[in-house]
């Protein structure tokens, strides 16, 4: 309440900030920074795909990929993010097969398959058979839909249900996977983790929130407790079966619950039988609340904890930070697209972020050994507009982008020069650490290489008629036109070529 204004409220909450100035009448919402808080993130198989994800007290929501969040939508009214529905949003799944059949819903169970287009939706969620005990339902109940058939459905209450039919018809296929449960405030004695190997149908592991791991390698029909040589009675946060080695699954535990802040990482190689414990001296006291494996690297693992993003480019052995632009935020959870090699991060109060991990993928021994690696440049097209603006009052275009990418095994000072043929354009130095590096260029030549580059270039073109002219941009800059050049980078006596053209 403000002292000084009588009827002007700010309220804070776990939606962001309102502003009232008539004592709670009437209220702005003001959402910069977005305050989403993401249960569970999921992504459809389109080309121009979209994300989808489950919000604490804010339903399910569904938009583009490249949407990146401002308030320039106000202009339309046309937020690019819709709801799919209300309540406590929750885990999604969609049927690549259409990019159009939606699994999801809100909490203790509450689930439907619902069409993107028309809006229609059905309920799903499977009840207990006539003198049965009611199932138990976790606040975020996990659902899980088969990559071998996407008809078949997976369901978790305190035993596992599946579907072979989109939902409309389940049997269970277990007996309870849990301790029994106890009586409390909510359902204890529930599955929290579902995962069916990408490798083999009916090769599916089960994880609760009284700390127990089951796996079934014959689609049910019998089941085994692997959670011995696993710390006990620890929420089990997700199971992850391996898309690159059968036996392989990775296992995290999250005992906050229990005043235990360790980070609990786990990786079997032979069906749960025995665990090698992982990341023991890189990962902090923060609870793991996710692991991915990346679909195209199989020694690549993000991990979200409590507090922030880590990966590993050895299987566990060792984690290292990937916070770049990422807030230290709680990671609830984290998928790859297994298409277009990008990672979005869903954060419990920071909303959706998304990372471009195609040269993170790439890290492999082949590279990793090398002292100096430089990645392939991607085509950009030209245009003859860049840093000129259409009026006094507009921005002027953006300057181009582009995507210069090297991998230095030392640190030291780097240089960066951008040739036409023997003739630099443009030189920079920039000190690094060992690792991966993005250097900005934005296609400049220095203002004492233009008349030589100009004079090369009309050099080729002595047989026609036009010359060719690098004209200065109003903001006082001149850029590279249309050719192929090339990026050397130098560092500690080693020198690497990468070629890029402007179309």
């Amino acid at each position: 309440m403000n002292p000084a204004r009588l009827g002007h409220l700010v309220l804070g909450n776990d939606g962001g900030i309102n502003i009232s100035f008539d004592n709670g009448d009437n209220w702005v919402k003001c959402n910069t920074p977005p305050v989403g808080q993401f249960y569970a993130v999921a992504v459809d198989m389109a080309d121009d795909y979209n994300v989808y994800g489950g919000l604490q007290d804010n339903g399910v929501w569904t938009g583009p990929h490249n949407y990146k969040a401002s308030v320039n939508w106000h202009d339309s009214g046309q937020y690019p993010y819709k709801t799919l529905l209300g309540g406590d949003g929750m885990q999604v799944a969609v049927d690549s097969r259409d990019n159009e059949t939606v699994y999801t819903g809100y909490q203790f169970g509450n689930y439907y398959r619902i069409k993107r287009s028309s809006g229609e939706s059905e309920r799903i969620t499977p009840q207990h058979q006539l003198g049965e005990r009611p199932l138990r339902w976790n606040w975020q109940t996990p659902i899980h839909l088969s990559i071998h058939q996407q008809d078949i459905l997976y369901i978790g209450a305190n035993k596992l249900f599946r579907s072979f039919n989109q939902g409309k018809d389940w049997e269970a296929i277990s007996e309870d996977l849990t301790k029994g449960g106890q009586k409390g405030d909510v359902p204890f004695g529930t599955l929290t983790t579902i995962h069916e190997s990408p490798k083999r149908f009916g090769l599916i592991y089960c994880g609760t929130d009284d700390g127990l791991l089951h796996v079934t390698l014959d689609g049910g029909i019998t089941w085994k407790n692997i959670s011995e040589g696993l710390p006990t009675g620890y929420w089990v946060s997700r199971v992850q079966a391996s898309s690159h080695e059968i036996g392989r699954v990775y296992v995290t535990l999250n005992g906050y619950r229990d005043d235990n802040f360790e980070a609990f990482v786990f990786l079997s190689e032979n069906f749960g039988v025995t665990w090698q414990r992982l990341g023991t001296n890189e990962l902090p006291l923060e609870p793991v609340n996710v692991l991915k494996e990346d679909p195209r690297n199989p020694d690549l693992l993000y991990i979200g904890t409590d507090h922030a993003l880590y990966i590993s480019l050895d299987r566990g052995q060792r984690f290292m930070l990937m916070n770049k632009l990422l807030p230290a935020v709680p990671v609830h959870d984290l998928v790859v697209h297994p298409l277009k090699n990008e990672l979005i991060v869903g954060t419990h109060g920071r909303s959706l972020f998304l990372a471009d991990v195609k040269h993170v993928q790439q890290l492999r021994d082949s590279i990793l050994q090398q002292q100096l690696y430089a990645f392939e440049i991607p085509k950009i097209k030209h245009r003859e507009n860049w840093g000129n603006a259409w009026s006094t009052w507009s921005k002027e275009v953006p300057q181009p982008e582009f995507a210069l990418s090297v991998f230095s095994k030392t640190a030291g000072k780097l240089r960066i020069s951008v040739m036409a043929g023997d003739l630099k354009l443009n030189s920079w130095e920039q000190t690094i650490a060992a690792g991966l590096h993005f250097p900005e260029y934005h296609g400049e030549i220095l203002d004492n290489m233009v008349p030589v580059f100009a004079k090369q270039l009309n050099e080729k073109k002595k047989k026609e008629e036009k010359m060719l002219e690098v004209k200065k941009s109003k903001n006082g800059k001149h850029y590279l036109l249309k050719g192929t050049y090339s990026v050397v980078y130098e560092i500690n006596g080693q020198k690497v070529t990468a070629y890029f053209t402007i179309e």
